[in-house]
């Protein structure tokens, strides 16, 4: 008998031990497909220390890993990862590893309300990182809050986004500070008095911004001599640009992503349009300068980080992420947010004690921390009250302007 009980507990040891090594490896990027995950540089890793952690806690990531603005989505993706790394190197979460399950929202709301529903009914995540841009968000959003899912977004700046419900929260600034800081630039350091305005009228994000520009530029003094409109996927944008250029305006606001405004900024400039061109944070990406080439540069656009910020925390994060990958480029806004957002919801899931969605949003409300893109509280719409920077682009880079404070 004494034998037989020894020979069972061996047995049973010998299942569990293969069933741990089975979810350690397979839980991280699942919902991935193989060729957004090779674009997006690997899946995500388990942390050099997961072998020594007991249990596991999964955070969802929604992510534009394919489409349009598939750039966007493989930097968030690959800060993520080294988020991931650095905690399970640190502990885990509370003594769990810290598992990011990746999924692919290709840039389209429809899309994000799948994958989003899939992390929560199939992986059983207990938050969420993401969506990254603010249509995708919107899609989201009343899923997480319905399922009463901690959902934290690092990029979608559309002040409707948190509106939705009380589990949503967002660690960027909104869109109506961000068109009041470009106007204010427009204003005050250009000197312009007119603009002209040309977005994509079925995008949230971006005529969500072109409204707010247009309401701070005209509080301002300054006129919006032209406001154009267009549709999402147009690349013809000739027929809008005769019309701007018509009016001689001294700026341009193009409030989009990097892909559609650096083919805009060609065709405008071949359409005799000289105004300086503004933009908000969709711009923050080394293809928009592979795409626009000299079209984009001279202008100016509203950013959450500059990796020419000397603090501690922008040294430390442009060090561990270009050891991580190998690299001499310096990690973008994108990577830093959702770093930005993952760290934050990490620290409150430990500060929480907990993976019960009331315990982390009750932590989250009560943030108050400094990460790679400054010092973060929310407000009472769990909004995060920070601080903006302005990048000027020249020479087909990205350089600081302004840092300028809510």
């Amino acid at each position: 008998m004494h034998k037989k009980l020894v020979a069972l507990a061996l047995s049973a040891a010998i299942v569990a031990s293969f069933t741990g090594c089975q979810n350690a490896s397979g839980s991280s990027s699942a919902a991935t497909s193989a060729a957004a995950s090779s674009a997006a540089s690997g899946s995500a890793s388990s942390g050099s220390s997961g072998a020594a952690l007991s249990g596991e806690v999964k955070i969802g990531a929604v992510m534009p890993l394919t489409g349009s603005v598939a750039a966007f989505g493989q930097s968030g993706q690959k800060a993520l990862q080294l988020l991931e790394d650095q905690v399970n190197a640190d502990g885990g979460i509370n003594g769990q590893k810290l598992t990011f399950v990746f999924v692919d929202d290709e840039g389209k709301p429809a899309t994000a309300a799948t994958v989003g529903k899939k992390l929560i009914d199939n992986d059983k995540v207990v938050a969420i990182v993401g969506p990254l841009t603010s249509n995708c968000a919107l899609s989201l959003a009343p899923i997480a809050q319905q399922y009463k899912i901690p959902m934290v977004t690092g990029t979608g700046t559309n002040e409707k986004v948190t509106k939705v419900g009380d589990f949503i929260f967002r660690t960027c600034f909104i869109d109506p500070f961000q068109g009041k800081v470009v106007a204010k630039l427009a204003s005050s350091d250009l000197k312009a008095q007119t603009a002209a305005m040309l977005y994509d009228n079925g995008n949230d994000y971006s005529k969500g911004l072109a409204q707010n520009f247009q309401k701070s530029f005209e509080a301002n003094g300054g006129k919006v001599v032209s406001s154009e409109t267009y549709l999402t996927g147009d690349k013809d944008f000739n027929a809008q640009l005769t019309k701007i250029a018509a009016t001689n305006p001294d700026v341009l606001f193009l409030p989009d992503y990097y892909s559609t405004v650096a083919v805009i900024a060609k065709q405008a400039r071949s359409a005799g349009i000289k105004a300086t061109f503004l933009g908000g944070d969709g711009w923050d990406s080394a293809d928009l300068f592979k795409i626009g080439g000299d079209a984009v540069n001279g202008a100016y656009f509203s950013n959450h980080y500059s990796p020419d910020d000397t603090s501690a925390e922008v040294v430390q994060f442009i060090k561990d992420f270009k050891s991580k990958y190998n690299t001499t480029d310096a990690p973008d806004a994108m990577a830093a947010l959702n770093y930005d957002a993952g760290k934050v919801l990490v620290q409150s899931i430990q500060k929480a004690g907990s993976t019960d969605s009331a315990a982390i949003q009750s932590a989250l409300k009560a943030y108050d921390g400094t990460v790679v893109s400054g010092h973060i509280k929310f407000d009472e719409n769990r909004d995060a009250i920070k601080s903006a920077v302005i990048i000027k682009t020249d020479g087909g880079k990205e350089t600081f302007y302004t840092k300028v404070e809510p």
